[in-house]
């Protein structure tokens, strides 16, 4: 069973949720964390539903770090 793993980002208006791994764009947003982790969960199920399971990546994401990139601008 394949579970998607989701990248939350905190922005002054709120909150973006996206997962790994998946084909086409599914995003999720929110006032809270807890609103765009609900809203990200609901894209993806309903990305799911409608493409079928082939909207999983070949491979699963294992693991996902956040570094920073060392460019200055």
């Amino acid at each position: 069973m394949n579970t998607p793993k989701v990248i939350v980002e905190k922005h002054p208006d709120g909150y973006v949720a996206y997962p790994l791994g998946l084909k086409g764009a599914v995003v999720g947003q929110g006032d809270t964390y807890e609103e765009a982790l609900a809203d990200v969960r609901s894209a993806i199920q309903f990305h799911i539903d409608t493409f079928g399971p082939e909207v999983f990546e070949e491979d699963d994401v294992l693991e996902a770090f956040l570094v920073e990139s060392g460019v200055s601008v």
